[in-house]
């Protein structure tokens, strides 16, 4: 008797971290990526298609919420000694494209990028290991208007899309003024900035986790550490109360206006030229969004904004829609930030060796699509295919010539494919797609020239059990002549001939 085993069968699973996508959320993400390029283009940024894949050594080591440069990525190691990647973001791969073509690109280079990024990190309720990014970037412009377009165009993008001004704030900050705050508070040497920089690290991803974690949490991190509840530790930074205080007091220096704001920030950066250079950049950037149109209900300066990544240099921006949703336990919250970025100086450096300014911005794509499917902007069912069905095998080619016709004049159409023994299979497969307007053509249509069109949408659903002579005699079904079968589809469709 043998003892061999049968081959194990792979599991149908979708892998953790990740999930699948069918059609409507497909289509809905396209025709989002579409409108966001539209806007892109329109401020005259080009697009940008790199590689799915840099060497570790090029992504550098400015991972999310990570210290060490392999961790936080899928890595392996390459035949040629190399270790590659999957990319985590869309600047990393910007970085390494504006450092290889600096020569042949125009400065400042004006691009914008969308795609699938991977991050190997614990999954959760609605977070993924791959998920779409929309980036837009300026590579080789110093000057902070630079920094007040992206927020604007970022405004103008939200918009676009579907969130109204009420829905949404864009808020600015300035990591120079931050890094100001850490001066005054000793854990920031100007002549040393290596010097507590694991520190520095820590409480910016603190901060960054401020509506998550609150005062409590933060000041955890700052000290010695936080357990959440699930048990894990995270190692804190190790300040002093009095150091906490200082940061914390920089969280809080929001004022009912711009000037305000500005103003309280400039007393906690005293004594910090880094930090007053900072407030002078918030202002100006405040100045040139005012003259534009861009006032406090849609942009506004707020020290909250911090952003976790530490390449970060200058300003930096997220954009928070405002309105509540029910979470998965029928509680109110806000929905939070959909997108992020800032200036990042240095960030090419790493490849060349000199500074070149740059600056954008990231939109989740994903979360913003979940955020106007919470309000009920979309999600609605999409429009399917005009369906052909099949009456008689040996006449496909008649049927398919059929399909071809509504194609060419804009339709969307397809030739049902599957066993047509049983009419009423078609029927719930024309369902299933969702499909508008079914053709039909028996033997006895074809011989006197003429196809029933069936109006599905009128029709309701018809039990999969139904017989061709019901599915006829149902009232939102007429015969046409085989030579006015597409006018009457577009005209059913409520569409011009």
């Amino acid at each position: 008797m043998s003892s061999d085993k049968k081959p194990r069968r792979p599991r149908a699973e979708t892998p953790k971290g990740f999930r699948d996508y069918f059609g409507a959320e497909v289509t809905e993400r396209n025709e989002m990526l579409a409108t966001i390029a539209e806007v892109y283009r329109a401020h005259g940024f080009d697009p940008l298609e790199t590689s799915a894949v840099e060497t570790v050594e090029a992504l550098g080591k400015f991972l999310p919420d990570v210290d060490r440069p392999n961790e936080g990525v899928f890595a392996w190691l390459d035949e040629g000694g190399d270790w590659m990647a999957l990319r985590y973001d869309m600047t990393a791969p910007l970085a390494r494209v504006a450092a290889q073509f600096r020569n042949e690109l125009p400065s400042p280079y004006r691009r914008y990028a969308m795609g699938p990024v991977w991050r190997n990190e614990k999954p959760g309720p609605g977070r993924f290991r791959q998920f779409y990014q929309c980036d837009a970037d300026t590579v080789g412009a110093a000057s902070v208007a630079a920094d007040a377009e992206i927020c604007g165009m970022l405004s103008d993008t939200l918009e676009a899309v579907g969130i109204p001004r009420g829905d949404y704030v864009v808020r600015v900050n300035n990591r120079k003024v931050l890094n100001g705050v850490m001066e005054v508070a000793g854990v920031l040497d100007p002549s040393d900035p290596a010097k507590f920089e694991a520190e520095r690290g820590i409480v910016l991803r603190a901060i960054d986790k401020f509506d998550k974690f609150g005062e409590a949490g933060v000041r955890a991190l700052m000290g010695a550490g936080r357990l959440d509840e699930s048990g894990d530790f995270t190692k804190g930074a190790g300040l002093s109360d009095e150091q906490a205080d200082v940061v914390m007091g920089f969280m809080s220096a929001k004022r009912d206006t711009g000037a305000a704001t500005a103003a309280r920030l400039r007393e906690l950066v005293t004594g910090s030229d880094l930090g007053r250079a900072g407030v002078d950049e918030l202002e100006t950037i405040a100045t040139l969004l005012d003259g534009q149109g861009y006032g406090a209900d849609r942009i506004v300066v707020d020290p909250s904004v911090v952003r976790g990544l530490g390449y970060y240099t200058g300003p930096v921006f997220e954009a928070e829609l405002t309105f509540e949703i029910l979470d998965e336990k029928g509680r109110k919250r806000s929905f939070g930030s959909v997108s992020g970025g800032g200036r990042y100086d240095d960030l090419v450096r790493r490849f060349t060796g000199q500074e070149v300014p740059a600056t954008g911005v990231s939109i989740g794509v994903d979360r913003l699509l979940s955020a106007l499917r919470a309000k009920g902007r979309i999600g609605g069912a999409v429009q399917g295919p005009v369906v052909v069905t099949v009456m008689d095998r040996d006449r496909m080619g008649d049927y398919m010539a059929m399909a071809s016709e509504l194609r060419r004049a804009g339709l969307r159409a397809e030739v049902y494919l599957g066993n047509p023994k049983n009419f009423g299979n078609q029927l719930k497969y024309a369902d299933k797609r969702n499909a508008p307007v079914a053709i039909i053509q028996g033997g006895d249509e074809a011989a006197r020239g003429v196809v029933q069109i069936k109006d599905l949408v009128l029709g309701a659903k018809i039990a999969a059990s139904a017989s061709l002579e019901e599915w006829k005699d149902h009232p939102a079904q007429i015969e046409v002549s085989r030579g006015e079968m597409v006018a009457s589809v577009l005209r059913m469709l409520g569409l011009s001939a």
